[in-house]
């Protein structure tokens, strides 16, 4: 199989709509091919959140020749990499130069994994969070959002636990099951909790709403890619300080979305059809390591 009929095939498996429900546009989608030919045979698949450079040398040690990132590959949003040419960037050089090496080929499947996939059942599963639910034990908490196409998709992803769990329980879930080396904590690790979200994007300038979603839902617990000082997370501190049982468990975005990377691995033979293509997960990895007093 040519590497443009697994892109060709993975693109037709989804759902392939907009949030507004208007089709992804090919012209303007982030699933772009980010590095390499797609006209020559696929010699295996290697899924990842990030092609760094220690996930292209093993996709090389797999004998694979094409990469299905969920993140872009050069450091910034729509992978430009006009100014790293124009500044002889030497990261951005040797990493090029590994790639023409090996021949690989790299694929960014984001909005169309988010978009939606067939659950067997007539609708559709954002693959990113259910991956991520599915890997960390969570999945069958999930509350669905009303009139969402698209379950385990939305703002935000909403979790119940009936019984309460303590933050340090959901913790370990959390580390287990997405293979982390650790989490930032903001509260008490004894602390219980039984509502809990990931609220995907708090970046700063737009956290409003993501505030108003904590209080309208009496969240306890938020799972959270990025996270400011300066907006949700002493908003939840001062619930703290105020007798709430509240907590934050600042996980990052590629630990976040990376499980969904490894779910694929589910799905992808039924995408391909018969023809079978060899695939691996390679976990790009947790870059935190943590140094405590």
């Amino acid at each position: 199989m040519l590497i443009s009929e697994v892109i060709a095939k993975i693109k037709a498996y989804s759902r392939g709509l907009n949030k507004d429900g208007t089709p992804i546009d090919d012209s303007k989608t982030r699933d772009k091919v980010l590095y390499g030919e797609t006209d020559k045979e696929c010699t295996g698949i290697v899924t990842t959140c990030f092609a760094s450079v220690d996930v292209i040398r093993k996709a090389h040690e797999l004998n694979a020749n094409l990469i299905i990132p969920h993140e872009a590959l050069f450091w910034n949003h729509g992978d430009h990499t006009d100014w790293l040419t124009e500044d002889r960037n030497s990261v951005f050089l040797r990493k090029k130069a590994l790639l023409d090496e090996y021949g690989i080929t790299v694929w960014r499947d984001h909005d169309y994994i988010h978009s939606g996939l067939p659950d067997g059942n007539g609708g559709w599963y954002d693959g990113i969070f259910r991956g991520f639910l599915h890997e960390t034990g969570l999945e069958k908490y999930y509350v669905p959002m009303v009139g969402n196409p698209v379950r385990f998709s939305g703002m935000p992803v909403e979790m119940l636990i009936p019984e309460g769990i303590t933050v340090r329980k959901l913790a370990e879930k959390i580390i287990e099951g997405a293979g982390l080396n650790g989490i930032r904590l903001i509260g008490d690790p004894e602390t219980v909790v039984h509502r809990i979200a990931i609220p995907m994007h708090c970046i700063g300038f737009a956290d409003n709403a993501e505030i108003r979603n904590v209080n309208a839902h009496n969240t306890d617990c938020l799972i959270t890619m990025e996270l400011i000082d300066y907006t949700i997370n002493e908003y939840m501190r001062d619930g703290m300080m105020l007798g709430d049982s509240k907590a934050i468990l600042a996980v990052g975005h590629f630990n976040v979305e990376e499980p969904g990377m490894k779910y694929m691995l589910r799905w992808l033979p039924e995408a391909l059809g018969t023809e079978a293509v060899p695939s691996w997960f390679v976990q790009s990895g947790d870059m935190n390591t943590f140094l405590v007093r």
